[in-house]
């Protein structure tokens, strides 16, 4: 959509919702004396020129048009996109700089809203993020900057706004719920209690609040106990062993990158490889990245339009489900077998599974020694949580494998050797013959030049480990500001870039 068109629009809906005026407009001798402060090249400038190319009337659709008069959510959005690359990610600190920050008051054109507001804002703004970013990255398909057919795919753990040394387990969740409740009916009905547990919040409000978290915690608890019975036995968790952060219900607990095990969020990056932009990102609560290739390709190609036709990736999401789904998404994943960076090179003891060569023509497996192992049955089985595959069993004949020379080194037990091909398996071979090429090996250095850049960059210089809200909407809205703020920086570069590139360009000499 054009500025002129964006501007069109913008007029539709200020006609059945009024905005407050900007108290410093660009006329005003205010206005100038701030403005002249910020350079030319200013963060504040540039974030300000890419936010008003994009359509921003979702946002302004979000508002109802009652109640007291809004502040422009245009403003509220570009200062915040503002803090957040400068590594700001807390509404109380956005509402102490509008008030001392002179970019911030400049992009506010002197609004200065409550802290109220910029937490309302905050979760407003939240569900309109992921189309503002594919917005900005249509734009740059557009203008010819990336035709965003390559990505590299990977995950990074933030900690959630939850302490670790409070996780409770289902017994004494169950126990403080009922002192909880017990609580609240006795201030509803004005009984002072003469003794409270540290734990209980000190105010009438604050146990109230304190009772709808746990309740919230409760229910998900239950969920969690429920898949894991649903698991095989043998990857069952003991049900006292099974804990969670009252204060952040949602988040999953695992060990971060410094081994600390603690109540976390992972975060997916979709990192373009043809340019710095991140084609997308998602939220989700669980320790690993087992699953969450899919849904990150399944939105790059449903919001954008393209197909990510191929895939750098680490050990992570090289499972045989989530090749599968890639593959019917049209992407080709380049990614390690069962090992990565950091994965240990030790020497296996028994003949591992990829020196079995699959005849597919006689549906059997090839041992080293030249032997046979035939079908012997299939079964489903529990993978991941609750997901279910087929799984076909191989056995080798018990005195072929009795009389081999090389038994010691293929199987510990007393009878033949036995191999598992699951229904994916087809997906996993043509993965590491993949790998193989040179072509392959290549393309998987760029992921560290791109999305563990990407990573790297969240962490270290928007300083981003540690998430401020509670609760999945806000660490995906808290993510989203961060990935719209890079996406229009980069945008506003390339252009800059492609600009002084025409204007620094040798004329043709006349006829050519």
């Amino acid at each position: 959509m054009s500025i002129v068109q964006t501007g069109a629009c913008r007029r539709r809906i200020a006609s059945k919702v009024s905005f407050r005026a900007a108290p410093l407009e660009p006329w005003t001798d205010a206005w100038v004396a701030l403005d002249v402060r910020l350079e030319p090249d200013h963060l504040a400038r540039l974030i300000d020129r890419a936010l008003s190319r994009l359509d921003l009337s979702p946002l302004w659709a979000a508002y109802a048009g009652f109640g007291s008069t809004a502040y422009p959510p245009e403003r509220l959005l570009a200062a915040i996109l503002f803090e957040t690359q400068r590594g700001h990610h807390r509404p109380a600190q956005w509402y102490r700089h509008a008030q001392e920050s002179d970019p911030v008051r400049w992009l506010l054109r002197g609004f200065v809203p409550s802290r109220r507001c910029w937490y309302q804002f905050r979760d407003r703004v939240g569900s309109k993020l992921l189309g503002l970013v594919q917005q900005a990255v249509r734009q740059a398909i557009d203008e010819g900057f990336t035709p965003a057919s390559r990505a590299a795919i990977d995950g990074t753990l933030l900690a959630a706004n939850a302490s670790r040394h409070k996780l409770l387990n289902e017994s004494v969740l169950r126990q403080r719920c009922q002192k909880l409740a017990e609580a609240v009916a006795a201030d509803e009905q004005g009984v002072p209690r003469a003794e409270q547990p540290r734990w209980l919040a000190a105010t009438v409000r604050g146990r109230r609040r304190q009772a709808a978290r746990y309740h919230k915690a409760r229910d998900e608890m239950a969920r969690r106990q429920q898949r894991n019975r649903q698991k095989r036995a043998s990857k069952r968790t003991p049900a006292e062993r099974i804990v969670i952060a009252p204060w952040d219900a949602e988040a999953a607990l695992g060990r971060d990158k410094e081994k600390v095990f603690r109540p976390l969020y992972n975060v997916q990056l979709l990192d373009d490889l043809d340019s710095p932009l991140i084609l997308g990102w998602l939220v989700a609560a669980q320790p690993n990245d087992a699953g969450l290739m899919g849904p990150v390709l399944r939105q790059a190609k449903e919001g954008l339009g393209v197909t990510i036709k191929t895939a750098v990736a680490d050990a992570g999401y090289a499972g045989g489900a989530d090749l599968a789904e890639a593959k019917e998404l049209g992407a080709t994943v380049y990614a390690p077998w069962q090992e990565n960076d950091f994965s240990d090179k030790k020497e296996e003891k028994y003949y591992k599974k990829e020196q079995f060569t699959w005849l597919p023509q006689e549906q059997v497996y090839l041992c080293p020694q030249g032997q046979r192992l035939r079908f012997q049955g299939s079964s489903r089985q529990k993978r991941s949580g609750t997901e279910k595959i087929e799984l076909q069993m191989y056995r080798g004949e018990q005195q072929s494998c009795a009389a081999c020379p090389k038994r010691s080194q293929c199987t510990p037990g007393k009878g033949a050797r036995t191999i598992s091909r699951s229904e994916y398996e087809e997906h996993v071979e043509a993965l590491r013959e993949r790998m193989k090429s040179e072509k392959a090996k290549q393309l998987y250095k760029l992921r560290k030049q791109t999305v563990e850049l990407a990573n790297a960059d969240l962490k270290e210089h928007r300083e981003l480990r540690k998430l401020s809200g509670r609760g999945l909407k806000r660490a995906l809205a808290q993510v989203g500001l961060t990935v719209l703020a890079h996406d229009l920086v980069v945008l506003d570069g390339l252009r800059r870039k492609r600009r002084n590139g025409a204007e620094h360009a040798t004329p043709s000499p006349p006829g050519s």
